[in-house]
């Protein structure tokens, strides 16, 4: 299960089809999203937000990068006028198999 690490040492996250990246160094990134992503699939959870802030779009756009290359995912947009607006990301997940 993705963990968080904070000063105290490592939080475990809930598994509920959020991820804030807010509260991670962007270095994590790379293993945490494909990690929660597979962790949302075990349990069923088919559409994930991932929200990486607006600032200047460097996040957003290693976050795009890692959803293109995973075979797990089906779609993904920005939230648009959903909650988070441009600054989250809504993911598709092809159903596990």
């Amino acid at each position: 299960m993705p963990e968080a690490a904070d000063n105290e040492g490592a939080v475990e996250l809930p598994i509920d089809g959020t991820l804030d990246l807010h509260a991670f160094h962007p270095r994590d990134v790379k293993t945490l999203v494909p990690d929660y992503l597979a962790a949302c699939r075990e349990r069923g959870i088919l559409e994930v937000r991932i929200v990486h802030g607006k600032g200047t779009g460097a996040l957003r756009e290693t976050v795009h990068a890692l959803l293109r290359r995973a075979p797990e995912v089906a779609s993904f947009r920005l939230a648009g006028h959903d909650p988070g607006g441009w600054g989250a990301t809504i993911v598709t997940l092809h159903p596990a198999t």
